[in-house]
């Protein structure tokens, strides 16, 4: 690898948003493919975050730390990027299911989707059954990711899959499920095509979902 794409790579790994952003410039002014420095400086970097992740290695924090050093990168190479340098492997309507205000799992999930390359509709929280159909119909999202940390709003799940169905639109979008009281049994129950229990298993679920 480059050594400034290695530098981007660490920084990333390191939560190091000023590395990261620098690098990326010198990259940049050095005359690297910005989709050189997407692909290896980048997301290869997100993808090493999720597997220390899963390993143990690495905790919430350090994920968090991590994506917010990517997503300050993105923002420097974004307006470099053509269409042809990133290949998205799909658009993900993300957002905490009607009634439930908890964003922290949320947006960890839509930066680590973001870190593998998704294009991400970001709905925020307290999001009504309407909202995911419209991102489906307007905003042509492939994937809805809905999340829930109470137990009292996770009924909005099983609705909003309902409500999908009777928009006639279920057929058309894949719908994935996480936050800390969901299972997959509940996922099973109500009719979801994935359940992922934390961020970086919710990129392997989301691809596996496109890929299927």
């Amino acid at each position: 690898m480059n050594a400034g794409l290695e530098k981007i790579f660490e920084g990333i790994l390191d939560g190091n948003a000023n590395q990261v952003t620098t690098e990326i410039q010198k990259a940049l002014d050095a005359g690297i493919n910005p989709a050189d420095i997407l692909n290896q400086g980048m997301i290869a970097a997100m993808g090493e975050v999720g597997r220390l992740f899963e390993e143990g290695e690495y905790f919430v924090p350090e994920m968090l730390i991590a994506a917010r050093a990517m997503q300050r990168g993105l923002e420097v190479l974004k307006p470099h990027l053509s269409a042809e340098d990133v290949h998205s492997p799909g658009r993900v309507a993300i957002g905490t299911v009607k009634g439930d205000l908890h964003d922290i799992g949320k947006n960890l999930v839509a930066m680590m989707l973001e870190g593998a390359a998704f294009e991400i509709i970001d709905l925020g929280t307290d999001v009504s059954p309407e909202r995911f159909i419209q991102a489906v119909k307007e905003n042509g999202a492939q994937i809805i990711a809905m999340s829930a940390l109470l137990t009292t709003t996770m009924p909005n799940m099983k609705n909003t899959i309902e409500a999908l169905k009777e928009a006639g639109i279920r057929d058309q979008v894949k719908v994935m499920i996480g936050g800390a009281p969901v299972t997959q049994t509940y996922a099973d129950q109500i009719g979801a095509d994935g359940y992922a229990e934390d961020a970086s298993r919710a990129v392997a679920k989301a691809r596996s979902l496109m890929e299927g």
